[in-house]
């Protein structure tokens, strides 16, 4: 299991995941990340293990006229994680929203 650094894109991604967008394209137009943005880092998250993918049925896609899809969903990793990067996001939009400090000039 490899380890990845929580980034913006990262974080991104897990929440897209999270909230129900299984698949890249989708992933793509929730995050608004081009594909060679998302589809690497979800190769990386499902190495690390904080996302689980697999690939839909082939005769289903083949029904619809397009190719096999991979669907991806957290994992209990990726669920924690996930909630810390969100807590860090609100602690960073809370210092961002604060006063700044006065200066003396």
């Amino acid at each position: 299991m490899s380890t990845v650094r929580m980034t913006q894109v990262t974080a991104l991604i897990l929440h897209a995941v999270g909230s129900g967008y299984r698949y890249g394209f989708d992933i793509m137009d929730a995050t608004g990340l081009a594909s060679g943005t998302v589809y690497p880092a979800l190769r990386r998250l499902e190495e690390a293990r904080l996302l689980r993918g697999k690939w839909a049925a082939a005769p289903a896609a083949h029904r619809g006229g397009r190719p096999q899809r991979r669907l991806y969903e957290l994992t209990f990793a990726g669920a924690q994680a996930l909630e810390s990067a969100s807590e860090r996001l609100a602690a960073s939009r809370a210092f961002l929203l604060s006063s700044p400090p006065v200066s003396e000039a």
